[in-house]
């Protein structure tokens, strides 16, 4: 079968067009196409995204994209029918204005082609991400689950359990600011431009004597008897520092590196503590990571030393994108989850089920 996915929940537009091939020892995925087109550049005057932009670079690029997928897809020119035996849209969390137009958009797709309508979580996006290590990939019956998902995004930090496909539970989550979004607003401080995940590890580097190896940062939560986050705390202890170093006047440009590094650190240092305690607790078979934020050299290097089998998935596949949520899409069309009206939620959860 062939699968159409659409993901609009926040700044990046996608479609994507994934041949799915089920074998008697699990499914083998071909991305035929993925695209793609970014927002960064629209938003980044203003720090941050803006909900009604989004909607309204959703609206534009859509048709654009879709065409392209389908013509790298090379799917047929007959009846509409045959492109696509599925189509599956991202219906939350994300911001609701961009939802809407992916859900619009896909609705009027599905009911063209006469073909079922999926919604897709976009965390199971995530999740699945792992699992996608080039174009071409399996995805066995046996020896994945049970999963521990470390998913790190500008709206989400999360461990999740996944027991069996599409059954899930959520171990820890932030408190309040998800780890991307504190990167977002440190970056906007240090004034390195946005998004902030790139910005800060570019500036990003050891500290190196002198004051530099004064910049201590707090790790909040790190030794917390729970598995959720909290990076409000890191987040305002930034400021502070640099209030501080105002005061003394001493050359805050100078030291941009050194915070940028200590920040950095201290966000990596929950993560991976709270990963290993999630271990520890619920032994899980597999190991990942997923979201915008698993682009991160440095939150990548120092899991994989802790875990050296963990799942990375490609860079490319860690920002938002449609070939993940088609291949979460194609798990739920398997369970015949389908919905020809189903409603942008900006605030979804994943559920058990």
């Amino acid at each position: 079968m062939k699968i159409l996915a659409i993901e609009t929940s926040c700044d990046e537009t996608a479609i994507a067009v994934l041949k799915v091939q089920k074998t008697k020892i699990g499914v083998d995925f071909d991305i035929l196409s993925n695209q793609i087109a970014s927002q960064i550049k629209i938003h980044a005057p203003f720090g941050g995204v803006v909900p009604n932009l989004a909607k309204r670079e959703h609206i534009k690029n859509l048709p654009i994209l879709l065409k392209r997928a389908l013509k790298e897809a090379k799917l047929p020119n007959g009846s509409l029918a045959s492109k696509s035996d599925a189509v599956a849209v991202t219906y939350g969390p994300g911001l609701e204005p961009a939802l809407w137009t992916g859900i619009t958009f896909a609705k009027k797709l599905a009911k063209k082609w006469r073909v079922p309508l999926v919604p897709v979580n976009h965390l199971e996006g995530h999740i699945y991400s792992a699992l996608m290590q080039r174009s071409k990939f399996k995805i066995q019956n046996k020896g994945i689950f049970p999963m521990l998902t470390l998913i790190v995004s500008g709206g989400h930090t999360e461990l999740v359990l996944t027991k069996n496909h599409l059954r899930y539970k959520i171990l820890g989550e932030t408190l309040d600011d998800a780890a991307g979004e504190a990167f977002d607003k440190v970056a906007r401080m240090l004034e390195l431009g946005y998004p902030g995940g790139p910005a800060i590890s570019k500036v990003a580097k050891p500290l190196s004597g002198g004051l530099a190896t004064k910049l201590k940062l707090p790790r909040p939560m790190i030794n917390s008897k729970d598995l959720n986050f909290s990076f409000s705390g890191l987040k305002t202890a930034v400021l502070y520092l640099l209030r501080d170093l105002e005061k003394q006047k001493i050359d805050i440009a100078k030291l941009k590196p050194e915070i940028a590094h200590e920040f950095q650190e201290a966000v990596v240092d929950v993560l991976i503590r709270k990963t290993i305690k999630a271990t520890e607790q619920h032994k899980p078979r597999t190991i990942a990571l997923g979201g915008g934020v698993a682009a991160n050299d440095r939150l990548r290097e120092e899991l994989a030393k802790k875990f050296p089998d963990i799942l990375l998935p490609e860079k490319r596949f860690t920002g938002d994108n449609a070939a993940m949520i088609a291949v979460a899409g194609y798990y739920r069309f398997t369970k015949r989850k389908f919905d020809n009206n189903p409603k942008a939620t900006g605030n979804l959860r994943l559920s058990k089920s």
